[in-house]
């Protein structure tokens, strides 16, 4: 009966499935909710940054029957000084979701095209499900992107190509000069978005500079995040940044005032907060460390990453990470299988502080013993 509400193609769309929030765990197997470590979502363990929780307090006490304003200037202007690109180059979202989700909106159709790696963010496939457009899935390479095969995979009803860099959930990382040659040889009517949600966690060594590439490829989108480093995950707050002719047409399909007054002012506080996101990345690269010499010294398989998680693999059989994770649930961790990423045997584990990494690999060595 459901068939005649909406077109057939949103029936193909299976809803996404968030990491479980602690209240959920607390309730279902009986736990102190203050005792449970949740490594499932790729949060910033260290939270809110106290200079975006005051700002974003402060913004609370003024008039809060108004709504906030529609353009962000303020934040625009933010961004602006800190990436070197015109206001008009930026579009607003309500976090990096809604950037993808719009540009899904606006250069995408029913009968359109639009490409993506095999393992990268499963919200891409969701994206073109969503406007009734074929999702050309590409095999991976490595579990990363494979960029020569993605060149092929384009069409010409090709609307859009997603690329994750780093890329979530695998953590592999594209170089600079692999993506620019990529850039090159895509028809320029095709738009390139990049998902940069994980930047930040980039050594400094390997840092580049995509608003160069903004500057050069009039197709091309880069989105952002301070759901990640900047540790705002519950404000819900990201932006894009692309040359005026795409941010044009984003903002004729955005949805006016899709980020709340609280949320930029606490992304304007956190983008200066320079010293908070070094931190973030010094506390992620000792978390890694940790983890990765556990995987190591107990014989397993995983990803090197380049983001704030490890995929590891936990297992030969289709069942393994359900089963392990189950564990894991019991004993207060909250983790993330990636059965919905065709990677049944393997676990998508998050970065925390010291103590939750320590806690977490007592239990892993445990439930794996």
């Amino acid at each position: 009966m459901t068939k005649q509400f909406a077109p057939d193609y949103i029936h193909t769309i299976a809803p996404y499935q968030a990491g479980k929030p602690i209240s959920e765990v607390a309730r279902e197997f009986g736990l102190d909710p203050a005792k449970i470590i949740k490594l499932a979502s790729n949060e910033n363990p260290m939270g809110m940054p106290e200079s975006a929780s005051k700002a974003a307090q402060a913004a609370l006490t003024g008039d809060n029957g108004r709504y906030p304003d529609a353009n962000g200037f303020s934040l625009k202007k933010a961004i602006s000084e800190r990436y070197g690109v015109p206001m008009d180059w930026i579009t607003l979202g309500n976090g990096s979701n809604d950037i993808i989700d719009i540009a899904g909106r606006t250069f995408a159709k029913n009968g359109d095209s639009v490409v993506f790696s095999e393992y990268s963010f499963i919200v891409y496939m969701l994206t073109a499900k969503a406007v009734g457009a074929t999702g050309i899935e590409v095999p991976a390479k490595d579990y990363g992107h494979d960029l020569d095969a993605m060149l092929k995979a384009i069409r010409e009803d090709t609307r859009i190509v997603f690329l994750a860099n780093p890329n979530n959930p695998t953590g592999t990382f594209l170089k600079p000069e692999e993506i620019e040659s990529f850039l090159d040889k895509v028809p320029a009517d095709v738009v390139v978005v990049i998902d940069e949600a994980y930047n930040e966690f980039l050594d400094p060594s390997i840092q580049y500079d995509s608003t160069a590439w903004v500057r050069k490829y009039p197709n091309l989108l880069v989105s952002r995040t301070f759901s990640k480093a900047y540790g705002l995950a519950a404000l819900r707050v990201g932006f894009a940044l692309a040359q005026p002719e795409l941010t044009d047409l984003l903002n004729r399909v955005r949805q006016p005032f899709n980020t709340n007054a609280a949320a930029q002012a606490a992304a304007i506080a956190a983008l200066g907060d320079t010293a908070f996101l070094k931190k973030s990345a010094e506390i992620n690269a000792q978390g890694y460390k940790m983890l990765t010499q556990a995987f190591d010294e107990m014989g397993l398989e995983y990803v090197p990453s380049y983001g704030n998680f490890v995929l590891v693999k936990v297992g030969d059989d289709e069942e393994a990470g359900a089963r392990v994770n189950l564990e894991l649930l019991k004993r207060g961790i909250i983790v993330r299988p990636v059965k919905g990423y065709k990677l049944p045997e393997w676990l998508r584990i998050s970065i925390g502080l010291p103590e939750e990494n320590r806690a977490f690999i007592r239990a892993f060595k445990e439930i794996l013993a």
